[in-house]
């Protein structure tokens, strides 16, 4: 417990992966967790097949469960709504909810962009643009009225802010991620627009870059991947943990402008070993290696 005790944290994207990591991590610390997600159904990947999860928050005070789609404005209202009703306040936000490229092109996830259509854009963009910053909209609100607060987006390393003329650049070209990582660059840099114009109202916004992540589908992913014959995971060390990014959470969520951390992007990972947090071995998921091949030899 510190910093932490009795603030209200509200997550989007919760019911599963880095978002139910963070709920955990958060309810550790003592916080009181605003839960949204747009299915709390188990969606039967990775191992995600039964609702103990669920009936653990269910049973607790600390936590509100929505059930939101952040591209509906009723929905991301009525959670806002019932968090004010319920905790009556909001501390920091962290917009998780996202769509992934295997979301869009099961099940390999790797498509050209020649090959996408503006139907796949459209639905990229509602989520991790329009939909994040809907929800900012409505949940900083609370931090606005009291000039404090925390704001924590989820973006990639492969579309890393350059310092020249506010550009972007893709620092992985090859991957066969669009619109994914598009739709990242845009969150990103409205996101750092949004740090510079709060800063009067100590309010931190700031960035985090998870390493390579063992989230639900991605033992699924990788083993289609191996079949195809395009790959699997990245190459280099084993996939981490979704709980490798709690620890760079819960401090950026202790955090407001004044204390000088905000406008700002961590890589995770590198966060972590700067500040004995564990490193990629320590944060391994040596299992999701051992998954996907399963898979693969099972196809």
């Amino acid at each position: 417990m510190g910093d932490l005790e009795g603030r209200v944290v509200a997550i989007t994207g919760a019911a599963r992966g880095i978002g139910r990591a963070f709920v955990r991590g958060f309810l550790a610390e003592g916080s009181k967790v605003v839960a949204m997600d747009r299915s709390w159904e188990p969606s039967g990947f990775s191992g995600d097949t039964d609702d103990s999860y669920l009936k653990e928050l269910q049973s607790r005070d600390d936590v509100l469960i929505a059930a939101a789609d952040i591209t509906d404005d009723g929905q991301v209202q009525k959670a806002y709504d019932d968090t004010i009703a319920k905790f009556g306040t909001v501390d920091a936000l962290i917009n998780n909810a996202g769509v992934r490229q295997r979301d869009l092109f099961p099940p390999t996830g790797r498509t050209t962009l020649l090959q996408t259509d503006e139907s796949h854009w459209e639905r990229m963009f509602a989520v991790h643009v329009f939909g994040s910053l809907r929800v900012t909209r409505k949940f900083i609100q609370p931090m606005l009225e009291k000039n404090r607060g925390s704001i924590m987006s989820i973006v990639s390393s492969g579309a890393l802010h350059s310092s020249f003329g506010g550009a972007f650049k893709a620092f992985r070209p090859n991957s066969m991620e669009m619109p994914y990582q598009s739709a990242k660059a845009a969150l990103l840099c409205w996101m750092f627009y949004l740090g510079d114009e709060i800063k009067g109202e100590n309010i931190a916004v700031n960035l985090m870059i998870p390493g390579h992540t063992r989230t639900t589908g991605f033992d699924e992913q990788n083993a289609a991947r191996q079949v195809a014959g395009i790959g699997g995971a990245r190459q280099g060390p084993a996939p981490m943990r979704p709980d490798h990014m709690v620890p760079l959470a819960t401090f950026l969520a202790s955090k407001d402008a004044n204390s000088g951390v905000t406008g700002k992007a961590f890589d995770a990972m590198t966060w972590n070993i700067e500040h004995g947090a564990g490193n990629a071995e320590f944060w391994a998921d040596n299992e999701g290696v051992a998954a996907s091949e399963a898979l693969a030899a099972r196809a």
